[in-house]
């Protein structure tokens, strides 16, 4: 294939997930292909951390963060393939702890013993919690944890480049509104 062009790609889709793209197509007033190419490209844009080869330990924590429900119900991804996935041939400083992997796998599975693990984990004491407020508190305390915290001596030394969070924009994409 010559860089640049498209490709034609087959997928397989139940047919309720094929009238409902091709309903919101026509809402929309635009071809299946769009609906469809729209949400690859915000699958990637959200996942983005995932395909570089770059991204591992904290810096895939904000990825399984905000979709890690998702994946992990819809890839079937329990804590070990979490571990595996995050920390791989990571160097300690950039690891995640067992503890908050196994957190955020609980999440997509069992809420209420995940709310519990995050009360022990966050040493304060909290009532019974909503969906919406465990996953804001999941979600405060991984990140002040592992995004917001200030890198250590030899993070700084290790990582002299800006860390990518997507890929650069297709010239072509933007001239042509990423309709292809």
């Amino acid at each position: 294939m010559v860089e640049g062009r498209k490709q034609a790609v087959s997928i397989r889709m139940n047919a309720a997930d094929v009238r409902k793209v091709k309903r919101l197509a026509s809402r929309l007033g635009v071809r299946d292909s769009d609906v469809i190419r729209f949400a690859v490209k915000n699958m990637l844009a959200k996942l983005g951390p995932l395909y570089d080869p770059e991204a591992h330990g904290r810096h895939l924590v904000p990825v399984f963060v905000e979709s890690g429900a998702e994946l992990f119900r819809f890839f079937d991804i329990d804590a070990s393939k979490l571990e595996s996935i995050i920390n791989n041939g990571v160097e300690v400083e950039r690891r995640v702890e067992r503890d908050d992997i196994a957190l955020l796998a609980l999440t997509g599975a069992q809420e209420p013993y995940a709310a519990l693990k995050l009360s022990e984990l966050d040493r304060t004491e909290r009532r019974r919690q909503t969906t919406a407020e465990l996953s804001e508190s999941l979600r405060q305390y991984l990140y002040a944890k592992y995004v917001y915290r200030p890198p250590t001596d030899a993070e700084a030394a290790a990582t002299r480049e800006p860390v990518r969070i997507h890929e650069p924009l297709d010239p072509q994409d933007v001239l042509e509104g990423g309709r292809r």
